[in-house]
């Protein structure tokens, strides 16, 4: 088994195909193509099916680049480990999130403290969030609920109840309060599935003997916001994450019991040592101590 065999094909594999895997390795497609036969040739295996223009991994594919990610994920944190002043300044972090808003302060510290570091900052619920850490798509994660298992490390960022909200000037706006039962007369517009604050709303809504049935499904916090900001139905949110919109209207949902986001600071625990994220997760360490002094 060759080093350039496995390489071709890790990359084959995460590109999704000979063409983008050799862009990105700065080679031939013949030569990434040549190098990937040899390994199935030499081993007896069919890695990837090539059917009308179209790679796909096989599952013994799957399996050897499960290996792969993992493999090359050592080799980076390897190079990142012997190249720690060059990573602190110019490296990159990859940070997939339920929400920005709770990382806003500790982001603006980071950029102080390390100028040349590009952060690339995507959306996605926890379930998005989860899968883009396992995959080695993202460095840190920021989602609702720190995930269970020995595999991740973990860092509780803020607490705050989950609201409903409502366009402003609409029939309901003027409530103090929304109890479950208000909630079945309405429309309800939530988040796509895997969305942490549409469980608990719903299962608290369960536990009150209440069925919700949602109305209107949108993807990302967004596309409700805005939906209900037409003039549209209920959302929901944490109270954090409503921000500063004159278009909306905050109303407390009650029985409030167990409406709480308990917002976390995610990463894989084989990684937490890499310098960049430990710098993150370091400086948010730093911020927590500071508010509650």
């Amino acid at each position: 088994m060759r080093y350039v065999q496995l390489r071709a094909f890790h990359h084959v594999a995460e590109h999704g195909g000979f063409s983008r895997a050799a862009e990105a390795l700065g080679l031939t497609q013949p030569a990434i193509s040549d190098q990937v036969r040899r390994l199935e040739n030499d081993y007896g295996v069919h890695l990837f099916d090539r059917r009308k223009k179209q790679v796909r991994l096989t599952p013994a594919g799957e399996s050897l680049a499960a290996i792969t990610r993992r493999m090359f994920e050592s080799e980076h944190q390897a190079l990142e480990l012997l190249s720690e002043s060059r990573a602190l300044r110019d490296g990159q972090l990859r940070i997939v999130a339920d929400s920005a808003h709770h990382l806003l302060r500790v982001l603006a510290r980071f950029r102080e403290r390390f100028p040349k570091v590009r952060i690339f900052i995507s959306a996605g619920n926890s379930v998005t969030v989860l899968e883009k850490l396992q995959s080695y798509d993202a460095d840190i994660g920021v989602m609702g609920e720190a995930p269970s298992g020995r595999s991740f490390d973990t860092v509780a960022l803020n607490s705050t109840p989950v609201v409903a909200f409502v366009a402003a000037g609409s029939e309901l706006s003027g409530r103090s309060s929304l109890g479950f039962s208000d909630l079945q007369t309405v429309t309800l517009v939530v988040r796509e599935e895997g969305s942490k604050t549409r469980v608990k709303v719903l299962t608290a809504a369960e536990r009150a003997g209440v069925t919700l049935v949602p109305g209107i499904e949108a993807e990302g916090r967004e596309a409700v916001r805005e939906i209900v900001a037409s003039g549209v139905g209920v959302g929901f949110v944490s109270r954090a994450e409503l921000g500063d919109d004159a278009r909306i209207v905050a109303i407390p949902i009650e029985p409030d019991d167990g409406l709480q986001m308990h917002e976390a600071l995610v990463c894989l625990k084989e990684r937490r040592q890499g310098r960049l994220v430990s710098a993150f997760f370091d400086l948010v360490a730093e911020e927590g101590q500071r508010a509650g002094a």
